[in-house]
């Protein structure tokens, strides 16, 4: 089952701006700050270097969710909303 056009426009928007993001997080070299002292850090390199992972990760479900659920996939077993009732 594919989204509605209004639904995908909003995730290529979306896709979009978390692709600009991931670019601007690779902009700041986060490996050439780890070389600095600490007091010349303009961020810490740990937190940009999580920043990507979470942009590389939303890219990744927005992707999914651009495509389609798989029918008959994990989240399509015909029970959905009641696994937390077993």
């Amino acid at each position: 089952m594919s989204a509605p056009s209004g639904e995908n426009d909003f995730l290529h928007e979306l896709q979009i701006e978390v692709e600009a993001e991931v670019v601007e997080v690779g902009w700041s070299r986060p490996e050439e700050a780890a070389g600095l002292p600490v007091a010349d850090w303009l961020f810490d390199p740990a937190d940009a270097e999580r920043e990507e992972i979470a942009l590389r990760g939303l890219l990744d479900a927005v992707e999914v969710l651009e495509d389609g659920a798989c029918p008959g996939g994990p989240a399509d077993d015909g029970q959905a909303g009641v696994h937390w009732q077993r």
